[in-house]
């Protein structure tokens, strides 16, 4: 939860000048996605359930073993979901045959998208030559270890329960804003730039308290001196919701890395009847918010990278 209501700023919207979203025979790239992520919510808020509550980890490339970042970590997560997939791998066609496996024959790819820049010399008025910048939205196309024959994914550990995380308490020590420990509430307050939590025993888990945790986190990775995140010139009386489905993903990201699942708001089910609202009326919300969620996680887990060298 974050407190205090932020003021109309445009100066840290996603710049999408310049972007132009790809067409083809299956439509706008942007409405296709969105449309994805909405099926999933509306699912999820039946179920009472998140998105992202039962995914094992962040989606990994598993030819590259580097994670899917922001939007196609909720494609990804999605698909997880919608079809019982348990691995967290992925690979395209060509990185599957190149491993030494084969798609399964009637199975169908995972959508994602990543922005490719271009730029092209123009001619202004007065005859000077102008060089214009921008990108364009492309799609790949992945499946899932679970649809690949001949492939043997790695043996991943199990994490012990109830057992502190000491990553994510490098993480909760690294953070700018003071954090205060007492009362029954959890939330940012940006007048005074500080994160309030319960005592970890009231938490059900230590799960729960980091997924929390990081949530505040997240919303204080937006203060004016930090990423100057606003969201009001766009969104309006949806800002709120924005920023809440910003710091919820932000959340999901940092919990997927640290290995924490199954921790779950109380409320959620009122987000995300919010959240599905602002999708409805905006396609490219949903790539907005990943974006500055995974910017957020970037941040957040640059502050914490100097203690875990030092612990190292």
């Amino acid at each position: 939860m974050n407190t205090n209501d932020r003021k109309p700023d445009a100066r840290t919207q996603v710049n999408t000048e310049g972007l132009k979203p790809q067409q083809s025979a299956g439509g706008d790239l942007h409405q296709q996605i969105t449309d994805r992520i909405l099926e999933a919510m509306e699912t999820a808020q039946a179920t009472g359930k998140r998105l992202w509550g039962s995914q094992p980890s962040l989606p990994l490339n598993f030819a590259t073993g580097k994670p899917y970042t922001g939007i196609n970590t909720l494609i990804l997560w999605a698909a997880g979901l919608k079809h019982g997939y348990a691995s967290p791998y992925w690979l395209t066609y060509k990185q599957a045959a190149e491993q030494g496996g084969q798609v399964r024959k009637g199975e169908h790819g995972e959508l994602c998208v990543f922005y490719k820049p271009w730029e092209t010399e123009q001619t202004n008025d007065t005859g000077e030559t102008e060089t214009k910048r921008g990108a364009v939205l492309k799609s790949f196309r992945v499946f899932n270890l679970d649809q690949i024959d001949g492939i043997t994914a790695p043996a991943r550990e199990e994490r012990p329960a109830f057992v502190a995380l000491q990553e994510a308490e490098r993480i909760l020590a690294a953070s700018p804003a003071p954090i205060h420990l007492g009362g029954t509430q959890a939330y940012y307050h940006l007048a005074t730039d500080t994160i309030h939590l319960p005592e970890r025993e009231r938490f059900t888990s230590p799960e729960a308290f980091y997924s929390v945790a990081l949530h505040e986190l997240t919303h204080s990775s937006g203060h004016p001196s930090r990423l100057d995140r606003t969201f009001g010139k766009r969104f309006g009386d949806e800002a709120y919701a924005m920023e809440e489905l910003v710091a919820e993903m932000g959340s999901a990201f940092l919990n997927a890395e640290l290995g924490i699942i199954n921790a779950t708001l109380e409320d959620h089910a009122d987000y995300l009847a919010s959240w599905v609202k602002i999708l409805k009326s905006d396609r490219k919300a949903i790539l907005t918010a990943a974006a500055q969620a995974a910017k957020a996680q970037a941040f957040i887990r640059g502050l914490a990278a100097p203690a875990a060298q030092h612990a190292a």
